[in-house]
Order: C-alpha cells, then sequence, then structure tokens
C-alpha cells in the first residue's frame, strides 16, 4: 500500500517493542522517518537499525525533562502516535491513591506533554496528524486495573477535545482502539494460565481458549501488532483527512456497542 507520507516525519511514543514497534515498522516501510522512542537505549536502537529510522529520542515522559529530551530528539514531526504508557493488575483494594497518580503521569498527562512540544508547529505548517493508542476498557471498564481502565478514558476523551482545538488547522486527532493484542508479554502470560484454566498445552488451543473465556469476540482469537499499525497507517494518511475525533476500534468486536 502506499499510504502517501513519504518523508513525514513521525515520532511514535513507546515504540521499542510491542504495539509501537509495529506501528513504528509501518510507517518507517510506507516512506515516513520515523524517531523511535524508548527509555532503554540498546533496546531503542536495535529497532530503529531494523527498520531504517530517522532516528531514536530516549527519556521518560512522565516527567518534563525527559518529554523535553524526546521533543529535542526528535525535532518537528508531523506525525505523532501517543503509544507509551503503563499497566499492572491491581484492583480497588490495592491501588492507592499514589498507585493511580503514577498511571495518570504515566499514561495521560504524558501525552499532554508530547502534544504540547509537538503540536504547535503542525499548526504552523498546516498539516499533521494525532493519533492516541487508547483501548476498549476505556467505555466497558471491569472490576480489576481502575486505574488503568480511567487512563484509557481519559486518552479517548483528550484526542476529541484536541480535535475540537484542531478545527480548520490541517492537524487532526483520532484514537486507535486495540483489542487483546498478542505481544511477547501476552503470550507468556497466557501461556502460564493456561493449566489452571483448563485450555490445553497447545498454543493454538491457549489461545482460542483465551479469546473465548478473557475476551470474547467475534473472531476467536486475539489480534496481532500489525493490525494496529495498520489503523494507525490509516489514520495519519492523507485519506484520513476527513476523519476528526473518531474512534477505530480494532477488537475483533470485543465491545458490543454501537457507540
Amino acid at each position: 500500500m502506499d499510504l502517501g507520507i513519504a518523508g513525514k516525519r513521525a515520532l511514535v511514543t513507546g515504540s521499542s517493542a510491542g504495539l509501537g514497534e509495529a506501528i513504528a515498522r509501518l510507517l518507517a516501510a510506507e516512506g515516513g522517518a520515523v524517531v523511535v522512542h524508548g527509555r532503554d537505549a540498546a533496546r531503542a536502537e536495535k529497532v530503529a537499525t531494523a527498520i531504517g529510522a530517522a532516528g531514536v529520542a530516549l527519556g521518560d515522559l512522565s516527567t518534563d525533562a525527559g518529554a523535553d529530551a524526546v521533543a529535542e530528539a526528535a525535532g518537528d514531526v508531523d506525525i505523532l502516535v501517543n503509544n507509551a504508557g503503563a499497566y499492572d493488575h491491581l484492583g480497588w483494594a490495592d491501588s492507592t491513591p499514589k498507585d493511580w497518580t503514577a498511571m495518570y503521569e504515566a499514561n495521560v498527562v504524558s501525552a499532554v506533554r508530547m502534544i504540547h512540544r509537538c503540536v504547535p508547529t503542525m499548526r504552523e505548517r498546516g498539516w499533521g496528524r494525532v493519533v492516541q493508542i487508547g483501548g476498549g476498557l476505556a467505555i466497558q471498564p471491569l472490576a480489576m486495573q481502575p486505574h488503568y481502565t480511567a487512563t484509557l478514558a481519559a486518552r479517548h476523551n483528550l484526542a476529541v477535545s484536541l480535535a475540537r482545538e484542531l478545527a480548520g488547522t490541517g492537524v487532526t486527532s483520532n484514537v486507535v482502539s486495540p483489542g487483546a493484542i498478542l505481544v511477547g508479554s501476552v503470550r507468556d502470560l497466557l501461556t502460564e494460565i493456561a493449566p489452571a484454566h483448563g485450555w490445553g498445552t497447545s498454543w493454538e488451543e491457549i489461545e482460542r481458549a483465551a479469546a473465548r473465556d478473557l475476551v470474547p469476540n467475534d473472531i476467536g482469537r486475539l489480534g496481532r501488532p500489525e493490525e494496529i499499525a495498520a489503523a494507525v497507517g490509516y489514520l495519519v494518511s492523507p485519506a484520513a483527512a476527513y476523519v476528526s475525533g473518531a474512534t477505530i476500534r480494532v477488537d475483533g468486536g470485543t465491545i458490543r456497542s454501537v457507540h
């Protein structure tokens, strides 16, 4: 495919592994000048070398200093994909106010920091794309991970508010909302808990059972990082110029909602 982004400079936060790496890989393959972001230099450099990235930006986006360092290394970008974030498996009983604050800093304020640093130059040039990586739990939260799901809702909300702010500027703001995606950590977790659930021994059996019992969807499997990257690719392309404040769900039909 030709997304029409050749030469566009793109910063994908949290792109030294997982979803972010897949997004960075696709944008680079489409001719984008991609800046790989991470906190571990070796991991970020490895991805950057593999995909032929334009550069590497290192820093902890949950701090102003880290965001400053990343913005300086990235330079003036045309595309900002806010993918970086954190999650844990705490519930209401063991997630303290301090945990809530830390999660909000990592998943929401980090994105705001990069918007503040990257979007003004997009507006000046009259073209830009901002994409938040959200999640279906933003609108259908579970009892577990209340602080994490609340940050997803905030990411969805801020993207729409930003779209209203950017009306008429040539810069758009949208959300890609993944379901359960097969990255290394997810496969390891499901394999570990499979015996207790009687999900079988082969990965094919485990994936089908997990998709049935944990994240029921219409496709019967987990998503792949490349499928999330494809949705991001569409939103950052000129073909999506008429898409504003939208959420594209890539979840196999996990979220049962018409909204």
